[in-house]
Parts: C-alpha cells; sequence; structure tokens
C-alpha cells in the first residue's frame, strides 16, 4: 500500500521530534521493539505484520478477512493506494510461484552495473579470489610497492559503490563477506580496494538470477563458522552464520570477533 500526497522534500529549520500516534494500537497491533517500523497483531491463531517505510506499507498475514479490516481503517485515516500484492518493494522484485516466493533485487543490481560504467565488462565468475588479504597498511604483500598500491584521489566513488553493494545484501548473501571486509577500509580506500569493489560488480553481472527462494518448511537449522586468525592487521578471527527456516534462508552474518577462536559447532536447533 502507498500513501498518497506524502511529501518527503520538504524543508525544516528547526528540529522535529515525533511520536507515533496511537492508532495502530487501538487496532491492537504492537509496534516491535527490535524494529520501530514493524507492528505486529497476534490472537490464537491469527497473526497479522505490518511493516512501514515512510509512506510505504507491507501487510503480510494469514486472515483475508483481518487484513481487510485492517485496510479498510487504513483507508478511514489516510488516502492510501491499495497495490494488491507486492511485486516491487523498496528495490526488492517479488516474484511468486507454485512452489515459493523469489526475491530478488535484478533491477537494482541493473543500475548498480550502469552507475559504474560496467555494461560491457566480461563478468568475473566469484565475487573474490581465495586467500586475497585486503589491509590499510602501505602495502598488502611484499610483492607490492606503496607506487603499486596508492590511496584514491576520490574516495567517493569507492564509497559509493560498497555502500549500494551494502543494501545488496538484502538478497545476495553470497557477497556478505567480500562487503564486510571492503566496508572497514571505506574511510580512506586504496586502489586495491577500488579494483576488489569492481570484481564484485563484475561477479553481480554474471549472477544476476540469483536471489532468496522462500519456500514453507518450519525445520530451523543454523550453521556457524570462523577462520581462526586470519585478518592480517590485527589477527582477529572473522566469524560467520546462517539460519535457515527449512531450506529458506532468512538469517546470516559475518564480522570481526574480539578475540581469536578456533571452530564454531555446526548442528541442529
Amino acid at each position: 500500500m502507498d500513501v498518497q500526497n506524502a511529501f518527503l522534500q520538504g524543508n525544516l529549520n528547526e528540529e522535529i521530534y515525533m511520536e507515533l500516534p496511537s492508532g495502530l494500537h487501538n487496532q491492537g497491533e504492537h509496534q516491535s521493539k527490535h524494529d520501530y517500523t514493524l507492528f505486529t497483531k497476534q490472537q490464537d491463531m491469527l497473526f497479522i505484520n505490518l511493516l512501514v517505510y515512510v509512506d510505504d506499507i507491507l501487510i503480510i498475514g494469514n486472515d483475508n478477512k483481518a487484513i481487510n479490516s485492517l485496510k479498510t481503517y487504513l483507508h478511514q485515516t489516510f488516502r492510501i493506494k491499495d497495490l494488491e500484492e507486492p511485486k516491487y518493494f523498496l528495490g526488492i522484485e517479488v516474484a511468486r510461484t507454485s512452489s515459493g516466493i523469489l526475491l530478488s533485487q535484478r533491477k537494482y543490481v541493473l543500475e548498480l552495473i550502469s552507475d559504474s560504467g560496467l555494461s560491457g565488462c566480461k563478468p568475473n565468475s566469484i565475487p573474490i579470489e581465495q586467500n586475497t588479504k585486503l589491509t590499510s597498511q602501505e602495502f598488502n604483500d611484499s610483492t607490492k610497492s606503496p607506487k603499486e598500491d596508492p590511496q584514491l584521489q576520490d574516495h567517493s566513488k569507492c564509497q559509493r559503490l560498497v555502500v549500494r553493494l551494502i543494501y545488496l545484501i538484502i538478497t545476495r548473501p553470497d557477497i556478505n563477506y567480500v562487503v564486510q571486509i571492503l566496508s572497514q577500509f571505506m574511510h580512506s580506500p586504496k586502489q586495491s580496494h577500488m579494483d576488489a569493489v569492481i570484481k564484485v560488480v563484475k561477479y553481480l553481472k554474471g549472477s544476476l538470477r540469483l536471489g532468496l527462494f522462500l519456500k514453507g518448511n518450519l525445520d530451523l537449522t543454523t550453521f556457524c563458522d570462523s577462520d581462526w586468525g586470519s585478518y592480517p592487521m590485527t589477527r582477529k578471527s572473522l566469524t560467520g552464520f546462517c539460519i535457515k527456516l527449512g531450506k529458506s534462508l532468512i538469517s546470516w552474518k559475518t564480522k570481526k570477533t574480539i578475540h581469536s577462536i578456533s571452530i564454531f559447532s555446526r548442528g541442529r536447533i
């Protein structure tokens, strides 16, 4: 759903403090403490989730009558356009099939490739080569001199590309590892960092069809692992985990740990 006549570009000269109106709470919706844009309602077997982003609203639930009642209430309060089943939401394409739902950002990737000037480039088969060590030191290894890996004169292009790649992780966990590494050097990127970013974009060109496929199954499985102190500058470990609901990947993360650890277990919940 889309709220009509929402003015998003107003010029404000004062600091504005806002408190959410009580309207949704009157309908039995509870605001999530982990994500303030998410409202949930659950009664017995009924559940409804409502997600708000500025003037865009996404409603998910298991009872069409309750959903229509909520939509009627919203229509009475605001002028809202009902777009029916979502096909495109915040840059994410939603494709429904008989076996599940595919979430992808193909259009977003095409725009990223075009804005990078790489529409005519040859695709890469992998986002980063194995054992690649990126650092902020004067040189990356003993075979390179500082002149071969200079600081970028214009940081903005590299920084802008990495920020766009971070948003792409929403449906592309296959680039999560390399993007979290690149994001550590954005305060002062070097040519080697820019080269790595370009390789990721070339990889995206060759993998446009990839996304997240969600299929109904309630078996929860988790995997996690660590690379045992491989970060070259501090010798800290990189730890990663992923969580699946059935065969659907629903949560994942890669982060640098405070202390080096040997290895995590792998198993089921």
